[in-house]
């Protein structure tokens, strides 16, 4: 069986389908027509729509142009009410810089007033009775807040309030701390803010105001008998008046600062005692030597006048008995030896007679060296102190530096108080050398002269043939 080829199969199915496609094409036809009217209905709906939607958006357009110009008028306007604002902001800034400026510096004052006003109260015994006071300015001292009137007004009352109490004197039972250190109770008298003095069973002295513990302590020394006497006494309603401290305790404090004479010794460092002991030696041989020299020392005058009322009249053994009665005394022992030597030539009796006088000078010229040397002594002992305490400051200096002038107290104390010391020893060693020196020197002269006087007498009654 031939192939049959596919062109002929195609061309038999072509024409085979003629009339059915026909059909079709009418049926479509149709349809697409009734599909296009309906197209064409609702595209004319939509345009309708468009349209109305672009009437719509088109009036809407033109409400927002005219709100928008509305706006931008607004924002002119606005603007211009910014930049008159931003001007007259300007102005109230620098305005309130100014007056910030003011209320700073009146804020700064009323808390330096508010702080004095602190530190007056807190110093102040009254505040110990109305410890509430210091409440009331707490507000005023905060940093975050500006004070008000009622609070300034506060302040002016309490500065006025302490001065109404600066001018009461008080009386009262009160407890306070003893000079041991144990709480007890007392008379305490204030005489306002000056002065406080306390009474007890044992004694009475002045009081100082703690202001940490709020508490009034006894000053460690008592004030000197008078003022004891006088605070007493006012006490006691016997005197009007009473001492004052109106330094408000600063002259009251040097009572408990005032070193003795052992605490200054303790001050001038290991040189004081060499000072003291030759002060010590010192007064020991001048107590000697006054006793010595006042007990050799008479009435010379007398002696001799009588001496001499019996020499002219040959009674020498009387004069040798009244000699001795004042025999130990330096003028006695040297008229006793020319008495003693009495026929001997004028020349030989003088030396007789001076020698005489040698023998006496040691014993009376005895610890006068000694003395002399002390008074050369002291000063330099103190010199020497001088230059060990700045020897000693210059260390602190060298270790710490100059910032606290209490570290070199020590070495500048040591300076000075040794050299007090020394020429304290000195001067008055020196002083008693010169009045011992010239004490000697006058009994000396006494020798000499009655000596000579006596020699004359016995050379003249031996001119007159008397022996």
């Amino acid at each position: 069986m031939r192939r049959i080829k596919p062109w002929i199969i195609f061309l038999l199915l072509a024409f085979s389908s003629i009339p059915a496609f026909g059909q079709d094409m009418r049926v479509a036809s149709k349809k697409a027509k009734a599909e296009y009217e309906e197209s064409l209905a609702e595209a004319r709906m939509a345009e309708e729509k468009i349209l109305t939607d672009k009437r719509a958006l088109q009036n809407e357009v033109a409400r927002l142009k005219k709100t928008v110009k509305g706006l931008e008028d607004s924002i002119k306007a606005m603007n211009k009410e910014t930049k008159q604002l931003q001007e007259k902001e300007k102005e109230l800034s620098q305005k309130w810089a100014k007056e910030s400026m003011n209320f700073r510096e009146l804020t700064g004052i009323i808390r330096t007033v508010a702080r004095d006003l602190e530190t007056l109260l807190r110093n102040s015994h009254f505040s110990a009775r109305l410890s509430q006071r210091l409440n009331q300015l707490s507000p005023v001292l905060k940093k975050d807040r500006f004070p008000g009137m009622d609070e300034i007004k506060q302040m002016v009352d309490l500065f006025f309030q302490e001065m109404a109490l600066t001018g009461e004197v008080v009386f009262q039972k009160r407890i306070f701390v003893d000079r041991k250190g144990r709480e007890k109770e007392g008379d305490i008298l204030t005489i306002g803010s000056f002065t406080a003095a306390y009474r007890d069973s044992d004694e009475v002295g002045f009081l100082r105001y703690s202001e940490d513990r709020g508490v009034f302590f006894a000053l460690s020394a008592l004030p000197n008998w008078p003022v004891r006497r006088n605070l007493r006494r006012y006490m006691e309603g016997i005197d009007d008046a009473v001492s004052v401290d109106l330094s408000g305790g600063a002259a009251l404090r040097q009572i408990t600062h005032r070193p003795g004479l052992i605490e200054k010794c303790r001050q001038g460092g290991p040189i004081v005692w060499p000072i003291l002991a030759i002060g010590f030696f010192a007064l020991i041989l001048v107590i000697e030597r006054i006793i010595v020299l006042k007990r050799v020392h008479f009435n010379a005058e007398r002696l001799m006048e009588k001496v001499n009322n019996l020499a002219t009249q040959g009674k020498w053994d009387e004069c040798q008995n009244i000699v001795n009665e004042q025999k130990g005394r330096p003028v006695s022992n040297v008229l006793m030896a020319g008495l003693a030597s009495r026929g001997e030539d004028r020349e030989t009796l003088e030396s007789i007679m001076q020698e005489g006088i040698l023998k006496e000078l040691p014993r009376l010229e005895r610890f006068l060296p000694t003395l002399n040397i002390m008074g050369a002594i002291a000063p330099l002992l103190g010199l020497l102190g001088t230059v060990t305490g700045m020897i000693n400051t210059f260390h602190v200096i060298t270790l710490y530096g100059t910032g606290d002038p209490r570290m070199m107290s020590g070495g500048i104390s040591e300076a000075l108080v040794t050299t007090m010391l020394g020429l304290s020893m000195a001067i008055p060693i020196m002083l008693v050398h010169t009045f011992l020196s010239r004490r000697v020197e006058h009994i000396t002269g006494d020798m000499e002269e009655k000596a000579v006087g006596l020699v004359n007498i016995i050379q003249k009654e031996k001119g007159n043939g008397v022996n």
